[in-house]
């Protein structure tokens, strides 16, 4: 199972994010404080733990589903990035009594932080495509705005206000009310 740590709430959480369970009750909404269970333990130590008997670790809370999905031992590991920041724990079960070797455990170790190096990578490319729509968008209000000055003899304040208007007023975004002044104006200059 993949848990990625929430800094957006207080106080910090950690969430199931994905399984190979097919046990729908398993993945809803499952989260913990960070330093409780073998995930938060895990993350908050920021070292590998190995658990050879699931139902025997206190610090284990689903026994319960342990006991139903036949999971028995575990090796729990942070998924870091390169400044040594934990970002989540990737957690290894079996269905039966195992004694994970230093090999195992290395590699996934080396598993965890690929995986990690690779949903870094992940949430800086989504935050570059948001912050580069948000540019965008906001060039094409700029665009609109000075339209409507010109057409309107408009101030840009009072431009602005009748563009967040008119996209209030339509449940438009701001964007789709600029790209269609932007539009308009191309069409009359043709």
């Amino acid at each position: 199972s993949l848990w990625l740590i929430d800094e957006s709430v207080s106080p910090i959480k950690i969430r199931l994010k994905a399984s190979q369970t097919i046990d729908p009750e398993y993945m809803k909404d499952r989260s913990l404080n960070m330093n409780e269970g073998v995930v938060g333990f895990v993350a908050t130590n920021k070292t590998p733990l190995i658990v050879e008997n699931v139902l025997d670790e206190p610090r284990f809370k689903e026994k319960e589903m342990a006991k139903k999905l036949g999971l028995v031992s575990m090796v729990s590991v942070p998924l870091r990035v390169k400044d040594e920041k934990v970002i989540g724990v990737l957690n290894c079960f079996t269905a039966s009594y195992h004694k994970f070797s230093e090999t195992e455990v290395n590699l996934i170790i080396t598993v965890a932080n690929q995986a990690a190096v690779a949903i870094l990578n992940t949430e800086l490319m989504v935050k570059t495509k948001v912050v580069q729509e948000e540019l965008e968008t906001r060039k094409l209000v700029e665009r609109a705005k000075e339209i409507l000055m010109n057409r309107r003899n408009k101030t840009g304040e009072e431009a602005y206000h009748w563009i967040r208007k008119r996209s209030m007023d339509t449940r438009k975004s701001m964007r789709c009310i600029a790209e269609a002044i932007i539009l308009s104006e191309e069409h009359d200059y043709n």
